[in-house]
């Protein structure tokens, strides 16, 4: 009865574990949702905004500004009005804005004679009623002086082309012309994937009437506004010149968080969209995790308590792996640990040394002292050895009066060193001294254990060398 109810015990405890350790990692979680939720709407999502848009001034508004340099460009002035029929100038003029700043394309429309000049030299002549050349004439009757225009020109690539376009006055505000650089769509591609990819962010721009101007095509295919779902019910704020941020569920649940920034350069409005998942993912993570050793730990703390009421493991764990007398590791833990210690010397080839020592005429101490007294000698040899050498380094007895030292990363010089050491702290050691009424001694057998070799090898010939040492006199040292 008193065991059923010792049982009854253990099963409450790890009832109530489990239950804590699930509402304890509920809470934790929910607070790191909201805590990750706020950092991604109020730091992370506004600084990798302007992060996004240093990186749009130095591929986008670089080239913009380029093209703004031509339009105003006195000798682009001149030339259109002076000197249009010396184009030699012209070409080497937008070949060398486009070497400079490693534009994919640099061109110029003469407003007068309608030719059309890259870095290449003459193309074609425009004319309004070519579809291809109609982009010159809409752009000249609008009233902004700039635009950017995707477009696909066969004379400069098969790829989808974006044109930054400028238009070119005279000192007397007369349109001359117009002028500006051109980016394959390819590379704008490239930095928006590496925005995505980089800071988990879906970046588009659009213009004022809700048309997308850029977005990355591989994951978005929609060209205006309006064919966005929910976000067209957000158009207002979306195409505010003012800093805006929308939170709203998409179809399967998830929730995003976009914000919005007017480039009055550009005269383009920048979204950046995230995916609240993308960023608490490893939340969902800690959780399960947390969850799941919050359970581990819960068994383990009820096999613990289990294990005291059976109230004899621990000895039983104590003694598997102590010495009983001397309160060191005995034989079978240092074994198990020295041959750990030799797979991992071949992993990393550090030295590896053995000390194997056996009390002197220690049959004598037993016959004439008692076993007792030897069992005080056995404990204050121990004690001798464990003192005497590092927390790393391992030690046990191996048996009756014999003991073990294994010394980790240690040379052999280093270990001669700390052998003599012991052997003397015995030979001089005063309580030895009290007990037997003489110096007690050790002779003691020293080896490294040599690249690739078995731990049987080495604790033979560390055997060897410690019989030598008996053999030729006692307290002594013997290398092998």
């Amino acid at each position: 009865m008193l065991l059923k109810s010792k049982y009854n015990v253990v099963i409450l405890i790890t009832v109530l574990l489990i239950f804590f350790s699930i509402v304890l990692s509920i809470i934790n979680y929910v607070v790191s949702l909201n805590t990750a939720q706020n950092q991604l709407k109020e730091q992370a999502l506004p600084l990798s905004l302007d992060n996004i848009y240093t990186d749009i001034q130095k591929g986008i508004i670089e080239p913009y500004l380029v093209s703004s340099m031509m339009a105003n460009d006195t000798f682009v002035q001149d030339w259109l009005v002076n000197e249009e029929i010396n184009d030699k100038k012209i070409i080497r003029y937008l070949e060398a804005i486009k070497n400079k700043y490693d534009m994919f394309n640099t061109f110029l429309v003469s407003d007068t004679t309608k030719n059309y000049y890259t870095q290449n030299g003459f193309i074609e002549k425009i004319d309004e009623n070519n579809e291809e050349n109609k982009w010159y004439f809409n752009f000249k009757n609008i009233q902004n002086k700039h635009e950017i225009n995707l477009d696909f020109n066969e004379h400069l690539s098969n790829n989808m082309i974006m044109f930054i376009n400028y238009k070119i006055f005279d000192k007397d505000y007369h349109f001359l012309g117009a002028t500006g650089v051109a980016i394959k769509i390819s590379y704008i591609g490239d930095l928006l994937q590496s925005f995505r990819l980089k800071h988990k962010f879906i970046v588009t721009f659009f213009n004022k009437d809700g048309k997308v101007i850029l977005s990355e095509r591989q994951i978005n295919s929609k060209t205006s506004l309006d064919e966005y779902q929910i976000l067209k019910n957000y158009k207002d704020l979306i195409l505010s010149k003012k800093t805006n941020t929308i939170e709203y569920n998409s179809k399967n649940g998830d929730k995003h968080i976009l914000n919005t920034k007017y480039i009055p350069e550009l005269d383009l409005y920048l979204t950046i969209e995230a995916n609240l998942n993308d960023f608490t993912k490893d939340v969902h993570n800690i959780f399960y995790l947390n969850l799941i050793l919050s359970i581990f730990v819960t068994f383990i703390i009820s096999i613990l308590v289990f294990l005291i009421i059976k109230n004899y493991s621990k000895k039983l764990e104590y003694l598997l792996v102590f010495d009983a007398l001397t309160d060191i590791p005995n034989r079978r833990d240092f074994e198990e640990k020295l041959k750990n210690h030799i797979l991992l010397k071949r992993r990393k080839d550090i030295q590896l040394s053995l000390i194997f020592l056996d009390v002197d005429d220690f049959k004598s101490i037993n016959d004439k002292l008692g076993h007792q007294k030897g069992d005080l000698v056995l404990k204050r040899v121990a004690s001798i050895l464990e003192s005497g050498i590092r927390q790393t380094d391992l030690i046990a007895r191996w048996g009756g009066e014999e003991f073990i030292i294994a010394l980790i990363d240690s040379s052999l010089e280093n270990s001669k060193i700390i052998c003599e050491n012991l052997r003397k702290s015995i030979e001089q050691d005063i309580q030895l001294e009290e007990i037997c009424s003489y110096n007690v001694t050790a002779s003691f057998g020293l080896t490294m254990i040599q690249e690739l070799e078995t731990k049987e090898s080495a604790l033979l010939r560390v055997d060897e060398a410690m019989y030598l040492s008996k053999n030729s006199g006692k307290n002594r040292i013997t290398i092998l």
